[in-house]
């Protein structure tokens, strides 16, 4: 008897002992599973989430709070003309599978993306780089053809991340990278594993494994939190459970900002939507509000052009396509077009599908028919993105400050108006702070009398925690769940 007590005494503590240890593990909700793992070879928003600062690092990153902070480089001079980047990389990293990480890596990874024949989402980047130039292991320098304040900035997309060229072929599938996690297993359809790198140079993060679980159903997703299948949802697609789970002691709701500007995309060179008379009908037929609390459950600040209210530079140009069904309706006369049915492609995500019905009612209120296409989001990429064979779509471009995809002609809503590329010209070779700042509002100005595209609203973050979660990001500067600061308290 005596034995058995002090047996069941002794498990007892071992027990609590291990309750109180905080655990160094965690598992990540996420609505989409990314297409690949290759930041610089996919546009799909869910690869960054996955990789980004937790398996690749670039030059610079992106901090919690939007600023530019150093990562590969410990820090970079600029020349007098603003034409060359000094750039001095850390000593002593390693990629993931043992190879050192030097300069030339570097200049690898960005004449990459820069080549003709560049995969890369994002290559207007590296658009005005003239040259790299290896100067030594640790030290690489960057000549751009004009000058460009923004170039640390560009360099801390996800895009821009560095590979090893031993490595790069292989990244959509085994990514090598020099960050804090490597990739440990992917069950496609359900999850990403991440284990630590034990060989990081940097600050070791608190945890030692990962798990990015898919889960797109928003009723599915509710599940999970309330059983404890998954720890965190940093994008919660079920935002009408939050108010529930956030009176719940067990939970932390997280709700901030992101740069996602969740737009109503027209094929500017679809017969019909080359008029801009029908775009500005379509967009007088938006109802933001009615939008932002059908699919969203009020959570989202509505927009008037393609930048983010949060950005000091944003102007409110919402006046400017009010929702009014019968200016709609009298654009619609003036144009002469009459009977028009528009394809609507809806990708995956919540406030598309939702989204998609309540704006395709609101189009038949002025005249206008739908027919409506759900798609899986390789589907989208493929057929929208690439393929440009759509009328219109809702999407939410979460990358950072990306204005300056207006002025590419064979983007996929293809507008590339000369006078709009004539101002971001102007923004690149500028580096005054108030005439960038005046040369931005030109930019949001135009694209919105313009009606490029039917501007929605800045999509929310919307997460919520375990509560004994703490260092996940609240707005989202970049599309990432960067777990280099996450850990559990006791």
């Amino acid at each position: 008897m005596f034995t058995r007590l002090k047996i069941t005494a002794t498990a007892f503590a071992l027990a609590a002992g291990a309750a109180q240890a905080a655990p160094d593990s965690i598992t990540i909700g996420m609505v989409l599973e990314p297409p690949n793992l290759d930041p610089t070879g996919g546009a799909a928003a869910a690869i960054d989430e996955v990789v980004y600062a937790n398996v690749f690092e670039g030059l610079t990153r992106f901090g919690p709070d939007g600023a530019i902070l150093p990562a590969l480089a410990e820090r970079w001079d600029v020349s007098g003309d603003g034409t060359v980047y000094t750039f001095h990389l850390h000593d002593g990293v390693t990629f993931h599978d043992g190879t050192a990480f030097d300069a030339e890596d570097v200049k690898f990874s960005l004449d990459r993306a820069r080549a003709e024949d560049s995969a890369n989402a994002q290559k207007a980047l590296f658009a005005g780089i003239e040259s790299v130039e290896v100067v030594d292991p640790l030290t690489v320098t960057v000549t751009l053809s004009s000058p460009n304040g923004n170039f640390p900035f560009n360099m801390a997309w996800g895009d821009a991340v560095i590979l090893a060229p031993e490595s790069a072929d292989g990244a959509a599938t085994a990514p090598v990278g020099t960050g804090p996690f490597k990739l440990g297993n992917w069950v496609q359809g359900d999850r990403v594993e991440l284990v630590e790198n034990p060989d990081y140079w940097g600050t070791k993060p608190a945890l030692k494994r990962a798990t990015f679980k898919f889960i797109s159903d928003p009723t599915a997703a509710f599940a999970a939190m309330m059983a404890g299948d998954v720890d965190a949802f940093p994008n919660f697609p079920a935002p009408e459970t939050l108010p529930q789970l956030g009176a719940d002691p067990r939970f932390s709701v997280i709700v901030g900002s992101t740069e996602g500007e969740t737009i109503l995309a027209m094929n500017n060179r679809q017969p019909a939507l080359s008029n801009a008379k029908v775009r500005a009908a379509i967009a007088h037929a938006i109802d933001r509000q009615e939008i932002i609390d059908g699919a969203m459950f009020g959570y989202g600040t509505p927009i008037g052009t393609h930048f983010a209210p949060h950005n000091p530079d944003y102007v409110d140009l919402t006046g400017l396509s009010a929702h009014d069904p019968e200016k709609a309706k009298a654009l619609l006369a003036e144009a002469g077009v009459s009977d028009l049915t528009l394809r609507l492609a809806l990708p995956p995500p919540t406030y598309a599908r939702r989204g998609g019905e309540i704006i395709a009612a609101q189009l038949r209120e002025v005249g206008i028919e739908t027919e409506i296409t759900n798609l899986e989001w390789a589907q989208w990429l493929e057929q929208v993105f690439r393929g440009k064979d759509f009328d219109l779509t809702i999407v939410s471009h979460t990358e950072p400050a990306d204005i300056n995809i207006y002025a590419r002609p064979d983007y996929y809503f293809q507008y590339g108006d000369a006078d709009f590329v004539a101002i971001m010209d102007r923004l690149n070779l500028t580096t005054d702070p108030a005439q960038r700042s005046d040369l931005l509002k030109q930019a949001q100005t135009k694209i919105a009398e313009d009606y490029v595209n039917g501007y929605l609203f800045q999509l929310a973050k919307t997460g919520v925690a375990n509560a004994k979660i703490e260092g996940l990001w609240e707005n989202a500067p970049t599309q990432a769940n960067d777990l280099t600061a996450v850990r559990w308290t006791e």
